[in-house]
């Protein structure tokens, strides 16, 4: 079977599929670049996007650039390419999280609407029911983190409360500590104003019986922007771990991460997580539930259950997520004297080695597209 043609727009709908990922305060901390010769997606940390305080040693940042890869991976099947992805390719570039390279006819097999759900999925803050989840959910949802490397458990009453405290003491830190507090409030949106960070509409209300510790972004200096109601009373989390805590295994786990929450969307629970006990070294070790064996590095806690899908975030274009070596210019197509529809223009610096001259609805294949200089 011959491999598809990679042209400008499939790339373009490649790299809005991986931006759809979560990220940590909605910071989309990635860049993308091409390699045209070996049709190879690079994604880079976007450092600038980080967040020093929350996240000093870049955890959040390896997890959010390993969902985007979930994320790339699924829409290459969709589009018919076999997806071989690098983890950490290059020593001499760390900021270089990932490539995924597109390696002919398609092999690997994805469950059917996985693509149709990733644009679907985001998170909800608003109050769950109590209807539990099937228990065969359950396992379905623990073997697709199997599957990227991960291990996901569902903690028990007690292991939740340990949970919950933790997440709580956490909060309470983030608040009183003016720098993560001035941070979080940074990503705080308001409506319209801007495609990274939380915008109002999404935060969602505070749990009227403090038992679910949801974050308020610094809202809790303006009660009225936060309202409070009742939460679900028995919440449903699940822990993500991995065996070790090293830079590949936070980027399989942002995998194995996206996985589950895809899969999750597919079956119609909503999810949320809960991230701040993880940015606190001596809480992050009883997120485990009381695991406390070798081999349990918690990566993410979830809740998840059924309710509202609330509020999505919104998303950076393809074009302020490419490399600034590799620009894309939206506008009118200007190919051979022609308007139209609107089109995408790829450029390449010179510098670089070489730039794209025709637009999708009038170019071919990328590559016989490539002019080198």
């Amino acid at each position: 079977m011959s491999s598809p043609t990679l042209d400008v727009a499939t790339l373009e709908r490649l790299v809005a599929a991986a931006v759809t990922a979560p990220s940590l305060h909605n910071s989309q901390p990635w860049r993308f670049g091409l390699e045209p010769d070996t049709r190879t997606i690079k994604i880079s940390a976007a450092t600038h996007q980080a967040l020093p305080h929350t996240d000093p040693v870049g955890r959040a940042v390896h997890l959010s650039v390993g969902c985007a890869v979930l994320n790339l991976r699924v829409a290459a099947v969709h589009f018919g390419w076999e997806p071989v992805t690098r983890l950490l390719p290059s020593p001499a570039h760390p900021a270089l999280l990932a490539t995924v390279r597109l390696a002919g006819a398609v092999r690997t097999t994805v469950s059917p609407g996985r693509y149709e759900t990733l644009w679907r999925r985001h998170s909800s803050r608003l109050p769950f029911s109590d209807r539990p989840l099937p228990v065969a959910l359950l396992t379905e949802l623990s073997e697709a983190a199997h599957a990227e490397g991960g291990r996901l458990f569902f903690p028990d009453e007690q292991g939740t409360d340990r949970i919950l405290r933790a997440t709580w003491e956490a909060e309470r830190r983030n608040r009183m500590d003016a720098d993560r507090a001035a941070e979080s409030r940074h990503w705080l949106r308001r409506p319209g104003s801007s495609a990274t960070g939380v915008p109002q509409e999404a935060l969602g209300p505070q749990d009227a019986l403090d038992g679910i510790p949801m974050r308020d972004f610094g809202a809790h200096r303006h009660p009225a922007v936060l309202p409070a109601r009742s939460f679900e009373r028995h919440p449903h989390l699940a822990v993500l771990c991995t065996a070790h805590d090293r830079r590949a295994d936070w980027l399989r786990a942002g995998q194995a991460l996206e996985r589950v929450l895809l899969l999750a969307t597919a079956h119609g629970v909503r999810t949320s997580l809960l991230h701040q006990g993880l940015e606190w070294t001596d809480l992050r070790g009883l997120l485990s539930g009381g695991r406390n064996e070798a081999g349990h590095h918690v990566q993410m806690v979830l809740r998840m259950g059924y309710g509202p899908e609330g509020s999505p975030s919104p998303r950076l274009g393809v074009a302020d997520v490419m490399e600034s070596a590799q620009r894309r210019v939206f506008g009118p197509c200007r190919c051979e004297g022609r308007t139209g529809r609107s089109a995408v223009r790829y450029r390449h610096d010179r510098a670089q080695g070489g730039h794209l001259e025709q637009c999708p609805p009038h170019g071919g294949a990328l590559a016989d597209r490539w002019r080198r200089p």
